[in-house]
């Protein structure tokens, strides 16, 4: 069984008893027995463990973890620490650094944005190593459309930043007007010149978390 330790455990206990996710569990089972997959499995859930239910004030939507060793580790668009942050998060930090002034270097692990209420979370939470997308349609997206439909449920207001065309189609789940949603083209060199780096996301969160009157989140 997950424990992942904090509020989740409730709101998530039906997804862990549901006939699709104990399909997903015996995939995964075998996927993590006979190929090098990643996260490390104790990590899959670190999303939901770093940000609880209630401190979730801002919602990142990722599509897989990297494919590459030593990258993932639960987090969306995030790395371990110690490793150099890939395209996608460069580009990030530059839009940080454009609308907000802060400098992030290399550092690349996002865990203290996770503790102030960033729920970074990938739509796929699993990946084989240097394949993407190899974990789609297994049951991951029935349990992250789950989770952002449980988090559209709450009543404190949640931004959702939604980047390229994978986070962008979850729009139709975030129906309750009290949550708001800002959206633009993936952070990656592919797609980035096409209007990221002029969203001005990052101003737009430090102005959303003023409005509502929550703490402000150092992004440092």
């Amino acid at each position: 069984m997950v424990n992942i330790g904090n509020s989740w455990d409730n709101v998530l206990k039906d997804e862990f008893q549901a006939d699709y996710y104990k399909s997903l569990r015996e995939f995964l089972k075998n996927e993590y027995s006979t190929k090098t997959i990643y996260p490390n499995m104790y990590d899959i859930f670190n999303a939901f463990r770093f940000t609880s239910y209630e401190d979730v004030k801002v919602v990142i939507l990722g599509q897989d973890p990297y494919i590459n060793e030593r990258q993932a580790h639960g987090l969306a668009f995030s790395v371990q620490e110690g490793v150099y942050p890939p395209p996608s998060l460069i580009n990030i930090f530059k839009l940080l650094k454009d609308d907000l002034g802060v400098e992030r270097g290399l550092n690349g692990c996002l865990v203290n944005w996770a503790k102030q209420g960033v729920l970074l979370l990938n739509t796929t939470l699993t990946v084989v190593k240097g394949q993407s997308g190899s974990h789609r349609g297994h049951g991951w997206e029935t349990f992250t459309d789950n989770v952002i439909s449980k988090l559209n449920d709450r009543n404190e207001s949640i931004l959702f930043v939604l980047w390229g065309s994978n986070a962008r189609s979850k729009k139709k789940l975030i129906t309750n007007p009290v949550h708001e949603i800002i959206e633009t083209v993936h952070p990656s060199p592919l797609s980035c010149y096409n209007g990221f780096f002029e969203s001005h996301h990052f101003a737009l969160i430090e102005d959303f978390l003023k409005r509502k009157g929550y703490d402000a989140i150092d992004f440092s």
